[in-house]
């Protein structure tokens, strides 16, 4: 799996750093859909006690990644491609909100480590460094929650970007029109910096048509 460690901390620490490594394990494919996983394996791959793993799986089961089965373990899901069409109905509106907000509330050292994540993703690009894109495409969708200072909406943006990064993840390496999507990241990143809203909320608008397309286009040959 992975050779991630727990460090040590109280609690609730243990538990979402339990919960945030085995998620990480799921959304990149080391946990590979369909396989089934046990809490005893977890606990020596992550190196911490029994419940913050159980509480993780609870709350991975609630989302959809895993679900449980007594005496047996943890079975990833298999992805729903269809599935990521209604979840783009859900992050346009979230995302519009967020970029809005988070070009008239970003400070000014966010704006330029939004500007050095679009050189860098500039630079993977240029490099077809793929798993350098992904990386950057997470720090982006933190730090443009982060920006918008609203708890709730951080909340809910975060979940849906987590269940859209697991099927990225197993379909835009596969596809040679990844640095569009790239591109229009970059449009957004560079517009909320400068504080403006519109052209953030128009590059937004663009990049959430670019990936229902895409998603679309998997659907098709899926059935092919």
């Amino acid at each position: 799996m992975s050779d991630t460690n727990i460090p040590v901390a109280g609690p609730e620490l243990i538990s979402e750093v339990a919960y945030s490594a085995i998620q990480n394990l799921i959304v990149t494919g080391r946990l590979r859909p369909g396989s089934m996983i046990s809490e005893n394996d977890l606990r020596e791959e992550l190196n911490c006690g029994r419940t913050p793993i159980r509480e993780a799986l609870q709350r991975l089961k609630l989302e959809g990644f895993v679900e449980i089965h007594p005496r047996r373990g943890a079975l990833v899901t298999t992805i729903d491609i269809r599935q990521q069409l209604e979840l783009l109905e859900v992050r346009r509106p979230l995302e519009n909100l967020m970029v809005r907000l988070a070009a008239r509330r970003a400070t000014p050292d966010e704006g330029q480590s939004m500007r050095q994540l679009a050189d860098e993703m500039d630079a993977a690009v240029q490099r077809d460094d793929r798993d350098k894109y992904l990386g950057i495409n997470r720090a982006i969708h933190e730090i443009e929650a982060q920006a918008t200072k609203n708890v709730m909406l951080i909340k809910m943006i975060r979940q849906v970007h987590t269940m859209s990064r697991r099927f990225w993840y197993s379909f835009i390496t596969a596809s040679d029109n990844f640095a569009d999507a790239a591109v229009l990241h970059c449009h957004v990143l560079r517009a909320i910096a400068s504080g403006d809203g519109e052209v953030a909320a128009e590059n937004a608008q663009l990049l959430m048509d670019y990936l229902e397309r895409v998603t679309r286009e998997t659907i098709e040959r899926s059935f092919d």
